[in-house]
This record gives structure tokens, C-alpha cells and sequence, in this order.
């Protein structure tokens, strides 16, 4: 069984900084990308960032030039860290990361809970 364990959300004010941090565990074999997507209400969830493997990123241009996500293969964590935050990227954020839990197993992509970020004006 996999699991994916999100933190770091909460209200911040217009300009200020969040991070937030998914936690992989469990039935673990191979870990490929990893990233974080975000779901405001009334709106379909869109990607935010990816990184690779390898460390190659890919960001939204909603908040490329803001937004940095890392990740530690060996934690298996992915952390997205938000600056100059506005109004408009209130949503509930979601980890997403493409593992297999066996060599032979194929790949499948996993979610997190979520975990909600209000930005205030």
C-alpha cells in the first residue's frame, strides 16, 4: 500500500510564502515524477509543477518565476515552495507522484489528500 502524506498549507496574506511538502511511503519500488496540481472551486484541477526523476522541473506559467519545487529521491519527497503568493492561487493543492511498487509492476500515478491554501488580499 502507498501512501502520500501532504503539509504546509494554510492562510497567508497577498505576497507572503508558503512551502508545502508530500511524503511518500510504503509499498515503494521505483519513484519517476513527482509533482504538485491545484483545484480552486467551480475550476478543474491544473498542474502546477513537475520534476523529473533527474531533476528536470516544468511549471504553469501561472507561477513560473514564483513557484520552485524540489525533491529528495532518497525521502521520497517532493516540496513545492510559493512566493509573492496572490489571491488568485487559493485552491486545494495535491501531491502527485508516478511510482511502481514492484520491477515488473507497471507505472501508476498516486494523489495526496490535499491540502488547502488561502491567500488573502
Amino acid at each position: 500500500q502507498v501512501q502520500l502524506v501532504e503539509s504546509g498549507g494554510g492562510l497567508v496574506q497577498a505576497g507572503g510564502s508558503l512551502t508545502l511538502s508530500c511524503a511518500a511511503s510504503g509499498s515503494i519500488f521505483s519513484i519517476n515524477a513527482m509533482g504538485w496540481y491545484r483545484q480552486a472551486p467551480g475550476k478543474q484541477r491544473e498542474l502546477v509543477a513537475t520534476i523529473s526523476r533527474v531533476g528536470t522541473t516544468n511549471y504553469s506559467d501561472s507561477v513560473k518565476g514564483r513557484f520552485a519545487i524540489s525533491r529528495d529521491n532518497a525521502k521520497k519527497t517532493v516540496d513545492l515552495h510559493m512566493n509573492s503568493l496572490k489571491p488568485e492561487d487559493t485552491a486545494v493543492y495535491y501531491c502527485n507522484v508516478e511510482l511502481r511498487t514492484s520491477w515488473a509492476a507497471r507505472w501508476v500515478d498516486y494523489w495526496g489528500q490535499g491540502t488547502q491554501v488561502t491567500v488573502s488580499s
